[in-house]
């Protein structure tokens, strides 16, 4: 489905819950986030009949996030009714998780129909994880990520926030992971978003930092519209190594996506406050995510002077 750009947007985020185990700096207050009613979140019923209708408009990625997906009540039954989805065209379901439940919950995923994860882990040091994550615990991740390994949820992508004077001393032990694993290690350079915009000018770092760190890193060639990593490879290794930077070399000509938010939001652009209430279209979804697709700006303007970062934390909107 084109945009108004020309775009062709054929992906669609849906998280179901802003709420999550974990308290990380840049996403969550410290306190945590006031629990909505019931009737202030979408349904499970109508999360599916969204999926449904994004399907029959054409869309053909489908990712479900949070918050921490895996906290929501009847997710795996979630899962399970939107694969039902592949024998209409849907050719990916994938999730976004912190990895913290991740292993009692791998295999079943991969049963109900998940296709692959994307687990975010922001240090490979015990104590900077505790830090970064306000009592996380690195081992959970880890027995995680093995989880996923087991149950072949494939391609298995590790997100890292690249935070300058945090974790970018382990930038080269990050890409190391790549050497003997099949995963792809994706660099995200940090982004003016809710929590973050009072602290993301001291830690910002360029993706490019990656480059600089680690030379010997080689250039792949990204296949697909809608790619938003550029992709590297060390010689000889398994895995591959992604930067993602919507900052120092943005990716809106080929952005392909919108985003729903649990309280039913529609946010065309991640890094716009501009949002289509689903609560001003009755029961028409195919209507709600047309307009959503036809609102999406040509680009963000985070690198304007004028810019106001968006009021949402990431743990609202699907990060």
């Amino acid at each position: 489905m084109l945009d108004s750009h020309g775009r062709d947007i054929n992906y669609l985020r849906i998280s179901v819950t802003g709420m999550c185990n974990l308290r990380c700096s840049y996403c969550m207050p410290e306190g945590g986030i006031k629990k909505k009613a019931h009737k202030e979140i979408l349904s499970l019923e109508t999360i599916e009949q969204i999926a449904f209708s994004a399907v029959d408009l054409g869309f053909q990625k489908i990712r479900i996030t949070g918050g921490e997906p895996l906290v929501r009540k009847g997710i795996i039954d979630v899962i399970h009714q939107i694969a039902q989805l592949k024998s209409r065209g849907l050719k990916d379901l994938g999730l976004t998780t912190n990895g913290t439940l991740l292993s009692g919950y791998a295999d079943e995923l991969k049963k109900m129909g998940l296709t692959r994860v994307n687990i975010s882990l922001d240090s490979l040091d015990a104590e900077k994880y505790s830090q970064i994550t306000r009592g996380g615990k690195l081992s959970s991740v880890l027995e995680g990520i093995q989880a996923a390994k087991e149950a072949k949820l494939w391609p298995l992508k590790i997100n890292v926030v690249l935070i300058g004077g945090f974790n970018d001393d382990e930038i080269e032990e990050f890409v190391n992971l790549t050497r003997e694993d099949d995963v792809e290690v994706r660099f995200i350079e940090l982004m003016p978003i809710g929590e973050a915009s009072g602290w993301d000018r001291e830690h910002f770092l360029s993706g490019t930092e990656i480059l600089k760190r680690v030379p010997q890193l080689m250039p792949l060639a990204v296949k697909g519209q809608g790619a938003v990593a550029r992709l590297y490879k060390l010689p000889n290794s398994k895995g591959r190594v992604g930067i993602i930077s919507p900052l120092s070399n943005h990716f809106c000509n080929y952005c392909n996506r919108i985003r729903i938010t649990p309280d039913g939001k529609l946010k065309p652009c991640l890094h716009s406050d501009l949002e289509l209430d689903i609560r001003n279209y009755g029961e028409d979804y195919e209507r709600f995510l047309l307009d959503g697709v036809f609102a999406k700006p040509n680009r963000h303007s985070m690198q304007n002077e004028d810019y106001e970062p968006v009021l949402r934390n990431m743990n609202e909107i699907g990060g």
